[in-house]
């Protein structure tokens, strides 16, 4: 049996094995245990390490700090992160370095990165930094050393590398297919948690439709959490409200992330709704989920394996050539059509 064979039957990505088996920090003590368990039943038992080989491995840094609201314990199950993790060690292990995981409790922040800062196991980190403020990246870059991509987030005041999503092309492209499709009531289903990407997504799908003299009715706003695939209580009980004053749904609803847009379909499902015959829906990201819920969810797709490429890339460019000079990149995005949005209905 695999390092794979395990991640498959235990449900997480071949990192958290990895991360399982080491003893290594990143993971729940949950997920360490099923690992494990599997691991004894099947009677794995991992190569034995080369030591002079092992010792002169160079090595990289994926950094996370998790908290409740965007990035859980758990985010290598969430499927967006577990599909940029993938491109990210394929990535390291084609110019010759190894990965290594380390999560951070955002509530303890300040003692975990003093650790970080004492323990510099690797030559450079990956920081995942969709969640974190202009302040705490900041202060990060300085406490850890000029070996420092910024990946998943953006500030153009700080000299860091980062590299990021075109929130707002995505977003604006959301909206020009909406209205190219003769939608004119459009409703916003956002994230109850905010952050710099959902920001950026918003100011663009706005401006796609008041370039063309629309606007979103604040009563066709809707703000859900945006970490859960299923249907949701709160968004099915803000919808019924909206629906028991006899006002008529809008005729789509862009979402702010594929989570959301996800939990909307079933949402609307349980509630006898039809999508898209009724409402469409549009999301953002294109998770592998999107392609297998019902309908097939018409969303903007990241280019995930481009960013990965691009972060290991600027990292190992500053270890190995001394490059001073901070870059700011962000990838373009593509909308994906697929069956949850068509034309809305004329009767």
């Amino acid at each position: 049996m695999k390092m794979e064979d395990i991640a498959r039957l235990a449900g997480v990505s071949k990192s958290a094995v990895s991360l399982a088996l080491s003893g290594k920090s990143g993971i729940s003590t949950e997920t360490r245990e099923r690992v494990l368990e599997i691991a004894r039943e099947s009677g794995y038992s991992p190569k034995p390490r080369a030591a002079a080989a092992d010792t002169a491995l160079k090595s990289l840094s994926f950094l996370v700090f998790t908290n409740s609201g965007i990035v859980l314990e758990s985010y290598y199950q969430q499927p967006f992160f577990r599909e940029l993790i993938h491109f990210i060690e394929d990535r390291c292990r084609s110019k010759g370095y190894s990965l290594l995981f380390s999560s951070v409790d955002r509530e303890h922040l300040e003692r975990e990165v003093r650790l970080l800062a004492e323990d510099r196991q690797t030559d450079g980190i990956i920081l995942l930094g969709n969640n974190l403020t202009p302040e705490e990246i900041g202060d990060l870059s300085h406490r850890l050393g000029p070996h420092l991509v910024v990946l998943d987030n953006c500030f153009d005041k700080l000299p860091v590398h980062f590299v990021a999503i075109n929130n707002f092309m995505g977003a604006y492209q959301a909206g020009t297919h909406l209205w190219e499709n003769g939608h004119r009531e459009i409703g916003y289903i956002a994230s109850n948690v905010r952050i710099q990407n959902f920001e950026e997504r918003k100011t663009g799908f706005l401006e796609a439709l008041q370039e063309r003299g629309l606007d979103i009715n604040p009563v066709h706003t809707f703000a859900v959490a945006p970490t859960m695939l299923s249907s949701q209580e709160d968004l099915k009980g803000q919808l019924q409200a909206y629906m028991a004053e006899n006002r008529p749904l809008p005729t789509a609803f862009f979402c702010e992330c594929d989570y959301i847009a996800i939990s909307a379909l079933k949402t609307l499902n349980d509630l006898g709704i039809r999508v898209p015959e009724q409402v469409s829906v549009v999301g953002f990201d294109n998770i592998s989920e999107s392609r297998i819920v019902s309908p097939e969810l018409t969303t903007v797709h990241v280019e995930k394996q481009r960013m990965a490429q691009l972060a290991v890339d600027l990292l190992i460019e500053s270890i190995e050539q001394g490059v001073e000079a901070t870059s700011k990149v962000r990838v373009d995005t593509r909308l994906v059509v697929r069956q949850s949005s068509q034309a809305p209905r004329t009767d």
